[in-house]
């Protein structure tokens, strides 16, 4: 070892174990032209009554990333009463859709409480500076206090259309500060989220592709990033520079609204590339294994040697799904030698999003699958 490699001795196999495939994923901005990484917004102050009523409308909507209502009730009056005093309240922040509607990035739970409150919902309950009012549903309030209600008005920042959709990515992320932040595909939901998105969702569930992807319980949306990630490859891995965050960004923004025949099209490229992974590689799919160690398991996911496994079967001429055990058998004994090519595993454990790594993983597949199938 050279005198100046301070790495520790096991620091081989923990590169093995550890893959370092995370990368920060608000870096994806400097991919874009330095002219395009500006921020366009515009500043409204918006009426309760205006919000109200864009709120019933769905001019104003939540997306699927955002958390679900979770406020108390208690908390709901506070923000009730701070209208009432002319408290000064946060900004909420809003995106502006390519239909004109606005969708919330933050204030979501303020904007509910407020539309909650007029509807009649709950009443007031925990006030300390007008106590008087407690027990009060909207419809109760005197009419002046209910006219002061709606006049107020809440200072609203909307991310404009023609801001770069990496940009708002960036932006979605450092206003992502809950107590447990959304992943990046919780937040490509909310920001990319059309029919692409949502046949992401249904296709996602599919039990075969859980299980062999290994999620049951998927909170994170791990399953529908996988999958992103799958077709973003299959389709568009000539094109492919890092960051992979942005890579990812770009095929759900352009895929946005696909017709049928691309959504089918999606679809029959995933059945047969899930088939052949499972006729091929069966139990080792996805694996990190030594061949002559009785196959023994050094990681029992790896997501560079997902690329590979899923590429190198969904771009072959072959049907793979139909392969005979004979040939799986020859298959899967050459892609464990892999595991001992120490190009092939500086590609699968070190700087894995490098457009260099992706590349060679993939060809180095791709050469076991065309000379054994």
């Amino acid at each position: 070892m050279p005198k100046d490699d301070k790495r520790p001795k096991n620091s081989s196999l923990a590169d093995q174990l550890f893959p370092k495939d995370i990368e920060d994923f608000t870096d994806s901005i400097l991919s874009i032209p330095p002219e395009q990484r500006r921020l366009h917004t515009e500043t409204y102050d918006y009426s309760i009554a205006t919000l109200v009523d864009y709120l019933r409308s769905n001019h104003i909507f939540v997306p699927h990333f955002q958390r679900g209502y979770v406020w108390t009730d208690s908390q709901a009056s506070r923000l009730i009463e701070s209208l009432i005093i002319q408290c000064p309240l946060p900004v909420i922040y809003l995106s502006q859709e390519s239909d004109e509607r606005l969708s919330v990035i933050d204030g979501n739970q303020r904007l509910q409480s407020i539309l909650r409150y007029v509807e009649g919902q709950f009443d007031l309950r925990g006030l300390t500076a007008y106590p008087e009012l407690t027990g009060l549903r909207y419809s109760e309030l005197d009419p002046r206090f209910q006219r002061h209600i709606l006049n107020r008005t809440l200072r609203c920042i909307v991310i404009m259309k023609d801001t770069h959709p990496q940009v708002k990515f960036d932006v979605f992320e450092r206003l992502n500060t809950g107590a447990v932040k959304l992943s990046p595909q919780e937040l490509r939901h909310g920001i990319y989220h059309g029919k692409f998105i949502d046949w992401i969702d249904e296709a996602s569930r599919d039990k075969k592709w859980r299980e062999l992807i290994r999620v049951r319980i998927d909170k994170r949306m791990k399953a529908e990033e996988f999958m992103l990630r799958f077709l973003s490859m299959h389709f568009s891995i000539e094109q492919y520079e890092k960051p992979l965050a942005g890579f990812l960004n770009k095929f759900a923004e352009d895929n946005r609204e696909p017709s049928k025949e691309r959504i089918s099209e999606f679809e029959q490229i995933v059945s047969h590339t899930v088939s052949g992974v499972e006729r091929v590689f069966g139990e080792f799919a996805f694996k990190v294994f030594d061949r002559n160690e009785k196959n023994k398991v050094l990681s029992d996911f790896n997501a560079a040697v997902f690329d590979a496994q899923m590429l190198s079967v969904s771009r072959s001429p072959a049907d793979l799904s139909k392969a005979t055990p004979r040939t799986c058998k020859a298959i899967l004994d050459a892609f464990g030698q892999l595991f001992h090519n120490e190009e092939f595993m500086r590609s699968i454990t070190l700087a894995t999003s490098d457009t260099l790594q992706i590349r060679t993983r993939i060809r180095l597949a791709q050469e076991v699958i065309s000379t054994h199938s």
